[in-house]
């Protein structure tokens, strides 16, 4: 027995304010992100619309290709870009070219209870964000006060983290900005001899490196974290895995976690997060988690 408590959770991201999920139905969601309005694809959404009065003015459409792929019909003129706030933290978002909008708001569970965990550890910690993307649980551990280091195999979604800095205030916060794979980084930090308090990771069911390295969740998820295993600190904190995959069980990034974890004890949840739609009680899933805290 490894000695860690293992519980199972529903975590729903239900503190928005600028941010909402209006109505979901018939593979699609109805969304606010700050005043505008957007129809976005989903394909956990099975069931029927609820309020279809809500949906007949929206700001833009992303539609989807039979070929692949899809694209944005603007109906109203949009910004460039905008920015939403959630509590002191805020964020750069626009229309970008795979559906997404630069943020993932059901990660709101996560991000209160990383900056819980890092304010009451009342030391030093410092914070390894793996696939960070834009920063959203970069600039949660930042505005602790944690030391982040946050890793992503793209320039452009690492330099649009820089701006979420900016717009928090955090500009000047101890940030280090990585472009690089991963795994591949994950390695040299070994070598080097460094170490984390805490490591937070979102990896894509499929992506590429910066030198065109395939990654694969169902294929590499076992080999990163038993490689981020060596990176712990002899004192750590967290470790949170957020995945995206509609098929994979909640249990399986959590037998992973006690697998590499062994010998130490502290408490592991894991389960599905979500987001409240507004027209009645149903709960979007967005994904699953697994997080283990000392």
């Amino acid at each position: 027995m490894t000695g860690i408590t293992q519980s199972n959770k529903l975590l729903v991201a239900d503190q928005w304010v600028d941010y909402a999920l209006l109505d979901c139905g018939e593979g699609q969601k109805l969304e606010r992100w700050g005043k505008y309005v957007f129809i976005r694809p989903d394909p956990q959404v099975i069931w029927p619309k609820v309020s279809p009065g809500l949906w007949k003015n929206p700001d833009a459409v992303y539609r989807r290709s039979p070929s692949g792929g899809g694209a944005w019909n603007f109906i109203h003129p949009l910004p460039p870009c905008w920015t939403i706030n959630y509590r002191a933290l805020k964020f750069k978002v626009k229309p970008t070219g795979f559906k997404h909008l630069g943020l993932f708001p059901e990660q709101q569970a996560n991000w209160d209870w990383i900056i819980t965990a890092v304010q009451t550890a009342r030391r030093p910690v410092s914070v390894l964000n793996l696939f960070g993307y834009t920063g959203g649980a970069t600039m949660a551990a930042a505005s602790a006060g944690a030391m982040v280091c946050h890793v992503d195999a793209a320039r452009g979604m690492v330099d649009w983290c820089r701006e979420n800095a900016g717009l928090c205030g955090l500009a000047d916060a101890p940030i280090k900005y990585i472009v690089d794979d991963c795994l591949a980084f994950i390695r040299r930090e070994i070598r080097r001899g460094k170490s984390y308090d805490a490591i937070v990771m979102d990896p894509p069911s499929f992506g590429r490196g910066k030198r065109g390295e395939v990654w694969k969740l169902e294929d590499n998820l076992w080999e990163l974290l038993d490689e981020c295993r060596k990176l712990l600190s002899s004192n750590p904190l967290f470790m949170l895995i957020n995945a995206y995959t509609a098929n994979l069980s909640p249990l399986v990034p959590a037998n992973m976690a006690r697998a590499v974890l062994r010998g130490r004890g502290g408490l592991l949840e894991s389960g599905e997060i979500g987001l409240p739609s507004k027209s009645d009680d149903k709960i979007l899933p967005c994904g699953i988690y697994c997080r283990w805290q000392a």
